[in-house]
């Protein structure tokens, strides 16, 4: 913590004698959030123990803008609560650079930014900042940013990976570009274009994905995303669709073929929104020569497939694919705090069959989320939530465990986000 303060301290003091000209700010962050896990993320067995832990994100917002310059640094250390010694030298926890980039305006409606940073797009389903993960989600790229007078946006976004300096430094990085040791895309581009109309939007998702081929070290693999998004608002009801083809080759040089569909429609009952709503991920069948699963790449998962995260959140369920029936409300309890609940029915896309080749049911089961929410201050947050997994056979031989076992989560977080330092001057 003493090196996110320093930093900051050091960083304040070179500005300071800019804020007549510029504008400059310095936002805090600390998030502790304690988790019981008993069954999270697969079913848990009959000699499973549950888990307990708090782990906390601290985080430092830099902010500095001058003419058409703009410059964002954010610091973080993410850390399970003891994971070092009291009195210690190494320190094992995960202190890193979240974004690092610079702006810079080539007109009034055109930018070009480089460097860290988070990639944030329509529901976040293909692109997201993993927000809910302590150590989110950023991209190192060079983007290029139009923002139309008339509600219309386009984004350009291109990226090349390397490993890093430590197994490959750079004196030795004489020859070569292949790149291993890490789960990212060796390199990636992609093209966002938005357009919002009267009382609806639309966007256009285009994402190049090219990964290390895992049979020829020399090759890239490159497979192509595209999307539609959609929303519309009529009077008492919003609807919001979806579509995505995935085409091109995946790592291992299969053929990829895969597709999702999802559609959803929120209305009020009364005073409370109901949002009902389905959302199909293609899998592939067992013994398949292609790829039919469709992945959601970079997206924010845990947003969409159930809070327990059984699904396309660092674990797999067998290529299988997902169809996902959800129903979901917000209670408004007072101005300041509201409870949220999720209910999902999940079964595979794809046929599962049991190793003597007996087919087993589609279903995988079900979900309830439960999230209370306070605002206690502007600056302060408090968010309690409880998830219980309701599992089937099928899901038992897709990722183990037993379902007649209580699968269940539950977690408190705290956020504290004040304003630590602002400086303003418009000319």
């Amino acid at each position: 913590m003493r090196r996110i303060f320093t930093i900051a301290l050091f960083l304040l003091c070179g500005l300071w004698s800019h804020q007549a000209y510029a504008q400059f700010s310095i936002t805090g962050e600390i998030r502790p959030r304690a988790e019981y896990r008993h069954g999270f993320k697969t079913l848990a067995s009959d000699e499973s123990q549950a888990a307990f832990f708090i782990e906390q994100r601290s985080r430092l917002y830099l902010d500095f803008k001058k003419s058409r310059m703009r410059f964002k640094l954010t610091l973080q250390d993410v850390r399970i609560w003891g994971g070092v010694s009291q009195i210690y030298k190494d320190d094992n926890t995960l202190f890193n650079v979240y974004e690092a980039w610079g702006e810079y305006a080539l007109s009034e409606v055109s930018s070009i930014k480089l460097g860290r940073q988070e990639l944030e797009y329509d529901n976040a389903r293909i692109l997201g900042n993993l927000d809910w993960a302590q150590q989110g989600r950023s991209h190192d790229l060079v983007r290029y940013v139009y923002t139309g007078k008339k509600g219309s946006s386009l984004h350009l976004g291109a990226a090349f990976n390397q490993e890093d300096v430590v197994s490959n430094p750079e004196p030795q990085r004489l020859f070569g570009t292949y790149y291993s040791g890490v789960n990212n895309y060796k390199t990636m581009q992609y093209a966002w274009y938005h357009k919002d109309f009267d009382k609806g939007t639309v966007s256009l998702l285009f994402l190049n994905n090219g990964m290390q081929d895992r049979v020829d070290s020399s090759g890239v693999n490159f497979s192509q995303t595209y999307g539609l998004y959609a929303t519309k608002k009529f009077k008492g009801l919003s609807l919001v669709g979806e579509a995505y083809y995935q085409g091109g080759k995946d790592a291992s040089s299969r053929e990829v073929n895969a597709y999702m569909l999802a559609l959803n429609a929120t209305f009020k009952a009364g005073k409370l929104p109901i949002t009902l709503g389905t959302d199909y991920l293609s899998g592939t069948d067992p013994g398949s020569d292609r790829n039919n699963s469709f992945m959601p790449l970079y997206g924010t998962n845990h947003k969409f497939y159930g809070f327990m995260d059984y699904f396309y959140v660092g674990n797999g369920h067998g290529n299988r694919g997902l169809v996902d029936v959800f129903l979901k409300t917000k209670l408004t309890l007072s101005k300041k705090s509201s409870l949220l609940a999720h209910l999902h029915k999940f079964s595979a896309a794809a046929d599962i069959s049991a190793e003597g080749g007996e087919s087993m049911s589609s279903n995988f089961g079900s979900e309830v989320d439960l999230v209370y929410a306070l605002k206690v201050s502007p600056e302060i947050s408090l968010n309690v939530g409880y998830s219980q997994f309701f599992g089937s056979e099928s899901l038992e031989y897709i990722k183990g465990g037993d379902k007649s076992e209580i699968n269940n989560w539950a977690w408190m977080m705290f956020t504290f986000k004040p304003k630590l330092f602002e400086s303003k001057n418009n000319n």
